[in-house]
Order: C-alpha cells, then structure tokens, then sequence
C-alpha cells in the first residue's frame, strides 16, 4: 500500500471534534500523545449501549444482560484478536494502562521479587512505569536499575545488555516513548532478555495508536494500553499477559464476579480473566474500545502510518529551521510525537500562546521528568500527530510558533 490508497478526507470527516473552532479559529489538535479523538461510530456505539443495552453484565439472565454480557465478551475477543494475542482469556480489562502496570507489580511483589532481585526499566520511561516498581523494590528490597538514552534519545543497548544478570527478575520497557517519539527495539530488547529466561513488560501506549502489534511476533510477557489513546472511551485499559505468568499471581482487588464460592470458611476464585476483574467493569468503555477496534480495521493501516510518517519529516523540518528552537528526540527510529524548546521561552508559555491560535499542544513534563532532568530541561512542548492530522495543521503549528517568537522578541 501507498499514502495514495488513504483516503484522509473520509477520515478527518468521521471525527466531529475537528471541525470545532477555538476562538475563531479552526482547531488544530496536536495533543494525541496524551489522548485521541473519537469517530462517530465510537460515539454511536457508546449512545446504542445506553439506549439499547445497558445492564450489568455476567450474571443477569435477562435480555439486557445478555446483550450487554456479550458485547462486553465479543469485545475481549476481537482486543486478542487485535493484538495478536493467542487466547482471548488472557485479555484482562482494567481501568487503564497505569492499573495494568499495577496488577502485575502487585503479581510480582507477591510471588517472584526478593531482596536482593532487579527489576530492569529505562531512563525514557513514563511515571506509571516508574513509580509502581520504586514501590515493589520498596516493599520486597529487590534493585530497580535503569538503562540508560543516548543524546539522540536512542536507548544505551550497550548498556541494556551489561546491566542484565541472573538476578533481573523483570525488564519493564516503553515501545515507543511519550516524550521523544523513539520506537525501542523491542524484539531485541526481549530476545537478550529471554535468553536469560527474564520475563518483559512492554507499555505499548504510543504503540498500538500507530502501528499494529503482534503479540505472537513481539513475543513479550506482558503488554498494556490505554483505550482511550486508541480513539476510544477514558477510564479502560488492557493487560495482555502470557497464562503461565497470570496464572500465577494473587487476585489484585477482590470482590463480586471475581469468585467461584465465598463462604466465611473460606472463598475460591475465578481463573484468568475473571479473576483480575472484580466488581462491575467498565461496560461503556470496553464496548466503545471494540468499535474502536472496528473503525482502525476499517482502516488502510500502511497508508495511515505513512500520512503520519510525511507529517512528522514535514514538521522536523519546518520546526528544525527556526532559530532558537531545539528537538528534544532526534532518533532515526520515531513516531509522530515532536518534544521541542525554544530559547528563553517557557513551555507551558508556548502552550498558551499556541492556544490563543487553536493549536492544541502538550506543555510540561510529560510524566517523564526523569528523563527530561537527563536532557536538561524541566519541560517541553509536545506536538504529537495523529493519523487525522494534515499538512495544514503543520503549518499552523509553524505559523503560530513563528508568531510568538516575534512577540517576545
């Protein structure tokens, strides 16, 4: 496939929110690092499920439930499907990625961390990959190391290999980060890892907006998104882990619909996926994900990743010109997520400035401070593209940014 065969007016048309004007101007809406838009048929499916289905879900033996229980489990069905996963029961919904990464620092707190043990991340992480592992190695006395990023924002793999040992018991790794847009060599990463028998977490966040995933092909033990960075509903994610690994951790959270029996001599639960899903779920959310699922299908990927490829090399080089600005992320293996700085000007000032002329983009830390403390800075602005973006929107980014350095001189 070429750009050619993606028909971006048919997709910049399914998404209502882009023809909203911010005073007076036309959106211009470069902020899907942090979350995407939604197409018409996820809103619809979301106003069908309240208009038509809404019950809880499992246990009802009415016709509500019974719709809603299987659209909620058709929806578990085509995410394996989605990403490559080879058992449906392995999909676990949660209530985001950050939850995700929780359930499994939880999992190995209780039954594979010791004093003494590393757990293996890297200096481009996100908080949510960061902040969960401080705490098990709190709690267990295990070793959290941290693999170094070049000055291109490439990870050390020099170093990623010196660091591994026969006492990493996890490597917890971005696919694509945040913050600079760089795509890791995960199936490297995992290879050198496996060969030492060590499990790998990938937070593929970034990833599974941009590029499809295989689960069978990356090969990794576990994998997290959030749905609402994959043009679908906040407040639900997906845990995808290999069986023998969930199967052997503790229930995260207990409760309803995670048991088998309950009775004061005791309770027995669920297998996998039930028992990682107490209480009622996110019924709205894991339904919009699938028609979520749906529309990126609908899609002429190739040609989708390539539009958003020619925007990224068009903004590098137009953002690249202007005196006084700086890239922060210039690996030759990105995403379509730009982090920049300008000389004496404050992100969250360029941030607003930009949003006076309806170009919406992320300003600050990214819940990457570790890693922009490592570039020298203590926040960027991100401009992050999306497969609906256009060369227009590049060059209101430009116009704008151009703008506001003549402003403060």
């Amino acid at each position: 496939m070429t750009p050619s065969t993606f028909d971006f007016a048919r997709v910049r048309a399914d998404f209502p929110i882009l023809s909203t004007e911010v005073r007076g101007k036309p959106l211009t809406f470069l902020d899907n690092g942090a979350t995407s838009q939604k197409p018409t048929s996820v809103i619809e499916a979301i106003d069908r499920y309240y208009r038509t289905e809404n019950s809880n879900i499992h246990r009802g033996v009415h016709y509500l439930s019974e719709q809603a229980t299987d659209a909620y489990e058709s929806a578990r069905a085509k995410t394996a499907k989605f990403i490559g996963a080879p058992d449906q029961d392995e999909i676990i919904f949660v209530r985001g990625a950050t939850e995700g990464i929780n359930l499994i620092a939880h999992g190995f707190v209780e039954t594979q961390l010791s004093a003494g043990d590393e757990i293996l991340i890297t200096h481009m992480e996100h908080h949510a990959n960061i902040v969960p592992w401080q705490i098990a190695a709190e709690k267990t006395g295990a070793i959290l190391k941290v693999v170094p990023v070049l000055d291109s924002g490439d990870l050390d793999m020099e170093a990623y290999a010196a660091l591994l040992s026969d006492k990493t018991k996890l490597v917890s790794v971005v696919h694509i980060s945040n913050s600079l847009g760089t795509i890791n060599p995960v199936r490297e990463i995992i290879d050198q890892a496996h060969a030492r028998d060590i499990p790998v977490l990938l937070d593929g966040c970034q990833s599974v907006p941009h590029m499809p995933v295989d689960m069978a092909e990356i090969d990794c033990d576990f994998f997290v998104f959030s749905a609402h960075k994959v043009f679908a509903s906040t407040g639900v994610g997906v845990l995808w882990g290999k069986r023998e690994w969930l199967e052997k951790f503790p229930p995260y959270q207990s409760g309803g619909d995670m048991i088998e029996r309950v009775d004061f001599d005791g309770t027995t639960y669920k297998g996998i996926p039930g028992k990682f899903e107490a209480g009622t779920p996110h019924i709205e959310g894991v339904i919009s994900l699938s028609a979520a699922i749906d529309y990126v299908w609908s899609l002429d990927r190739a040609g989708a990743l390539a539009h958003e490829n020619a925007l990224l090399k068009d903004a590098t080089a137009k953002l690249s010109a202007i005196d006084g600005l700086r890239i922060i992320g210039t690996s030759a293996d990105k995403a379509s997520i730009l982090s920049f700085v300008i000389d004496d000007i404050h992100p969250h000032d360029i941030g607003t400035f930009l949003d006076a002329d309806g170009v919406a983009v992320r300003a600050g830390h990214h819940c990457t401070q570790p890693l922009l403390k490592r570039f020298g800075v203590p926040a960027t602005a991100r401009a992050s593209f999306a497969f609906y973006n256009d060369f227009e929107d590049v060059d209101r980014l430009v116009t704008a940014v151009t703008k506001m350095q003549r402003f403060f001189g």
